[in-house]
């Protein structure tokens, strides 16, 4: 089976077992990607029976990256409920449940217990803080690491339709203070949070601190736009294709509103 971006996560992680870095970034390919997570049963509304692997350890929901490694697990259909790993996160708050990742079937196999969803569920929560500051010049975008350049990148890869594109740029603000800012623009004003909370989680897993980047929206029509461009790293947003119908939402398709475990 072709190997998978969870896969090539892991791999990096085992070969660097001291490297914070990589070890992040597993985690940040385990929550953005979507998880297919074994059942009991075919899910009743908005709630689920997960189908457990029961350690000495602990229990743990069993969850794979692809739909084909599930059946390869299970060697027959089966129910299951496909989630986003942040979802699946939010979804084993307080339930003291581990997540036994593509086991037996890939060379990510992994057993993470409950302590480390803990951990990923209170990182994944951070947010960022607002401020109100009038930008006075605009520089091209200096000294940041390719870590970071790459994680914004992979996290902008799937916020599709929530702007039309971004630029990283350096500032100099009225009063004093400088750093760096990715502005969106002509983001849909309610995926704002969304995407602040994206360039957090970039910041977060590239073990970068925090403050090291400001985010800002701007109108296309914005007369800073014009500098941004001039001067900035772009980074191009997937954009919506139309839709031939509405969908039917299934359970853990609105990140407000995780499946509930029966």
């Amino acid at each position: 089976m072709t190997q998978t971006p969870l896969d090539t996560a892991h791999a990096a992680m085992m070969a660097a077992p001291d490297d914070d870095t990589v070890r992040l970034r597993f985690y940040e390919r385990m929550a953005d990607i979507e998880l297919f997570v074994l059942l009991e049963s075919e899910p009743e509304g908005d709630q689920v029976t997960p189908k457990l692997l029961e350690m000495e350890t602990g229990n743990y929901l069993l969850a794979f990256d692809r739909a084909a490694r599930l059946a390869s697990y299970v060697g027959a259909e089966a129910p299951y409920v496909a989630l986003s790993g942040r979802a699946v996160t939010q979804m084993l708050e307080g339930q003291s449940l581990g997540l036994a990742l593509n086991m037996n079937v890939a060379p990510s196999a992994i057993l993470l217990p409950s302590d480390a969803l803990d951990w990923l569920r209170q990182t994944l929560s951070h947010e960022a803080g607002e401020v109100q500051a009038r930008i006075e010049t605009v520089l091209p975008p200096k000294g940041l690491p390719e870590t970071l350049i790459t994680a914004i990148d992979a996290k902008l890869a799937t916020a599709t339709g929530m702007a039309a594109n971004a630029w990283l740029v350096g500032v100099e603000y009225e009063g004093g203070g400088r750093g760096h800012l990715l502005a969106f623009i002509g983001a849909i004003p309610r995926a704002q949070d969304a995407l602040v909370r994206a360039a957090s989680e970039a910041l977060t897993f590239s073990g970068i601190e925090a403050g090291a980047m400001d985010v800002g929206f701007f109108a296309p029509g914005d007369p800073v736009v014009d500098k941004l461009m001039r001067v900035g790293l772009r980074f191009d947003l997937p954009q919506m294709e139309p839709l031939q119908q509405t969908p039917r939402m299934a359970p853990g398709s609105d990140p407000s509103k995780p499946p509930i475990l029966k």
